[in-house]
């Protein structure tokens, strides 16, 4: 069934067995799930392009995409063709053997950006934690640093293991998890004399600076997108004195900026970068990726028993091949354009209520102002009764991720619905 027809369904989806013999249930499902998660009173049960579709049969426009991550939206011809052939030829080995499709995956990665080695995991996380380790041994092997420390940024967002929520520099994700992991520093985000004192003084008496690990754009610290003289200053500052140039590029790369990465709207080149969400368009996985002059890790220094398998390998194969094929990064500008045109014109409607929009391609944030009560889970939570179907990105700030097929007729169907929803929540 191709893509086209999935669409034309429009609010008659095919019909599932599911919600007849087992209707779902938040009581049953709350009693035996952790509450790790603040979950908006829907579930999800199918989807096809730019839709979902909830166990009620209600139709809602997906400006989430899984967080950024289903790139090709939901049951795309490519992915699932893909998903199907990998299946029924082999889905898992171990990487005590050579995997072809973890191979061609790399060699596409490398081909495609400025990387020379890559490591496969199976999330952002992990991606992180990966760069986070080739960076200390780099520091002790090459730097002769005892104990290096990482500089990050505050507000930043680099996953959920101890040491990610460490390099975090967001106070409420380390709540409760001390004692947190060693080694890191926080500075402003764009702010260049900030990270010039913060290596002077760390470095003061004996050279303790090992890296800097930064996002392009913050993704959950409000979609705030970096300046490039920031970043080319920042460049500067690590080839004067031999440190490593780290790019956390999970949410923001494979596309969602307009540009394959992130780093190609900034002028510069890390030496680490990261990515995981979008590589695989909702099949999980993460790769870590490295200059060769940095790849010190050796066998038996990091693993991953499911990182690079065949299935994950074969399917994010597939999604960055289809990118390249259907030109999706053009549609990615212009639908870009075409939100931010229109997010703009309806801040314009609500001076008082909206001060800035912003962002690069498909990765977009409206900002709330401060001066007033209303919250970004409110406009969401507005948005989801109309059928849209957004994010928060921190307490002031609406994220729109949709997938990157988005259509011009479901941006302006979309712009309709935030319109809506800001008018309800602030009458």
């Amino acid at each position: 069934m191709s893509l086209q027809t999935l669409l034309e369904q429009g609010t008659n989806p095919p019909e599932s067995g599911s919600v007849a013999s087992n209707p779902f249930s938040t009581d049953s499902f709350d009693s035996a799930v952790m509450s790790t998660y603040s979950r908006f009173p829907i579930a999800l049960e199918r989807g096809a392009g730019c839709r979902v579709w909830d166990t009620q049969g209600k139709e809602y426009l997906d400006f989430v995409a899984g967080i950024a991550t289903c790139t090709l939206g939901h049951a795309h011809p490519a992915m699932v063709e893909a998903v199907t052939r990998q299946i029924q030829k082999l889905h898992h080995v171990s990487n005590l053997y050579y995997i072809p499709e973890q191979g061609e995956l790399a060699e596409w990665i490398i081909q495609h950006s400025c990387a020379d080695r890559v490591f496969f995991c199976n999330s952002g996380a992990e991606a992180n934690e990966a760069a986070i380790k080739l960076a200390r041994k780099y520091a002790h092997t090459v730097l002769d640093i005892e104990k290096p420390i990482i500089i990050t940024a505050n507000a930043s967002f680099h996953g959920r293991t101890l040491a990610t929520i460490t390099a975090t520099g967001q106070p409420k994700y380390q709540k409760y998890f001390d004692p947190l992991v060693p080694g890191f520093h926080y500075v402003p985000y764009n702010d260049i004399s900030a990270v010039e004192t913060a290596v002077t003084e760390l470095d003061e008496g004996d050279y303790r600076v090992a890296a800097i690990l930064i996002e392009p754009l913050q993704g959950e610290g409000g979609v705030r997108p970096g300046d490039v003289e920031y970043f080319q200053k920042m460049r500067q500052i690590c080839d004067e004195i031999g440190i490593l140039l780290m790019f956390d590029e999970v949410q923001v790369g494979m596309g969602r900026s307009g540009k394959l990465w992130g780093y190609e709207h900034l002028g510069v080149e890390p030496d680490i970068f990261t990515s995981a969400k979008g590589l695989g368009g909702g099949i999980p996985i993460g790769a870590m990726m490295s200059k060769k002059f940095c790849d010190v890790f050796q066998p038996g220094e990091h693993a991953s028993t499911f990182g690079g398998n065949p299935f994950a390998c074969g399917v994010a194969l597939a999604v960055c091949q289809t990118l390249e094929k259907e030109n999706i990064l053009q549609n990615v500008q212009d639908r870009g354009e075409q939100l931010r045109a229109g997010l703009s014109a309806i801040a314009a409607k609500y001076p008082h209520h909206i001060t800035e929009v912003r962002g690069w391609g498909l990765i977009n944030g409206m900002e709330l102002s401060a001066d007033i009560p209303l919250t970004a889970a409110e406009v969401v939570k507005a948005a989801i009764n109309e059928g849209l179907l957004l994010v928060p990105a921190g307490p002031k700030v609406v994220r729109f991720v949709p997938p990157l097929i988005v259509t011009e007729a479901e941006v302006n169907a979309a712009l309709q619905i935030v319109e809506k929803a800001i008018a309800t929540v602030t009458a």
